[in-house]
């Protein structure tokens, strides 16, 4: 609490006293008293005022800074009201109560809010399951039953497959810590499996992959770091290069972990554009122009990365290359 502001909360009662004191040596000069007496009896209201204003501030200074530190020192603020002493000052009792209320509500919004946001993603994750059974289908017929027909749907599939996938793992993204296990993953088999996964798409467009040094183990959740390489390939695939399109996927090892690299020869990226590749929302002037890219890819690559403890980083030179860069660290319990 500033001095400043103390006294002039206080300015109307100290001039109260001034004035009234000043008019009490007024009334004691008219009666005769002795002037000793009168500065006497002045000084002595006045010191008295002056170590009740000084005692007041001191001790309200100690109170609010007490509740400034609590605040301060607390990770969850908006919880300050359910911290806090009850105020000894009856002018702080009203603001004290209105704290509360606003406090009450909140968290009553809050937990609405909250079970709306459950509601959707339970929603979102059921109904993801459930388009997933036909697209399942669709795609057994199709393998069923090949030509060039087939090929064509069957790429189309999978786009939609990616873009389920998607929401499922956007829904939820928010607590990836509820929803992961760490243990040894195999990165051949993971790039491996989202080849698979999104073979009609090489296919159809012709793109060449070459693989390099994936006979390495990390510890992360293969399940994310899928999701995380399927996202990187999608994107090589929808920036690919017209003359011979390519994609060199491999790992080194490091000295504190493994680094697996995915390069294609696509048509690159501005080097003005890449910090702001993993801006939610930010699809760039590439993204624009070929009308494919929501934004929100490398987003949640991003921020899959940062979950799950890997660092990510993307390099590119436009119409020559983009290498994307996952470094696995390793941590006291992984062995790699």
């Amino acid at each position: 609490m500033r001095l400043d502001l103390f006294l002039r909360d206080k300015s109307s009662s100290i001039l109260l006293n001034i004035f009234c004191s000043i008019f009490l040596a007024i009334i004691l000069f008219s009666l005769g008293n002795p002037t000793e007496i009168v500065i006497l009896i002045f000084l002595v209201w006045h010191m008295i005022l002056i170590t009740f204003y000084s005692v007041h501030y001191i001790s309200r200074r100690k109170y609010f800074d007490n509740i400034l530190k609590n605040a301060s020192d607390s990770e969850k603020k908006y919880l300050i009201s359910e911290i806090i002493e009850p105020p000894r000052y009856v002018d702080s009792i009203t603001y004290y109560t209105l704290l509360k209320m606003a406090n009450k509500s909140m968290l009553e919004e809050i937990t609405m809010i909250k079970n709306d946001r459950k509601e959707y993603k339970e929603y979102v994750e059921q109904w993801v399951h459930e388009i997933k059974t036909p697209i399942s289908a669709i795609k057994l017929s199709g393998e069923n039953n090949k030509s060039e027909v087939t090929r064509l749907i069957l790429s189309e599939l999978e786009r939609i497959d990616h873009y389920v996938e998607q929401a499922l793992f956007y829904a939820r993204s928010e607590h990836v810590e509820n929803d992961y296990l760490i243990k040894e993953c195999s990165l051949a088999t993971s790039v491996h499996s989202v080849l698979v996964e999104n073979k009609q798409m090489f296919i159809k467009n012709k793109i060449k992959v070459e693989l390099k040094g994936l006979e390495k183990t990390v510890y992360s959740d293969h399940k994310w770091v899928e999701f995380i390489l399927n996202e990187l390939l999608m994107n090589s695939i929808k920036y690919r290069s017209d003359q011979s399109p390519c994609i060199n996927i491999y790992a080194e090892d490091k000295k504190n972990g493994v680094m697996l690299v995915i390069e294609d020869n696509g048509i690159g990226i501005s080097s003005h554009e890449l910090p702001r590749l993993f801006d939610k929302g930010y699809t760039g002037n590439k993204g624009r122009q070929f009308k494919k890219s929501t934004g929100i890819g490398l987003y949640l690559c991003k921020k899959m990365c940062e979950k799950l403890g890997l660092l990510i980083e993307i390099q590119s030179k436009e119409h020559e290359y983009t290498k994307v860069i996952i470094f696995f660290p390793k941590g006291r319990l992984v062995k790699l």
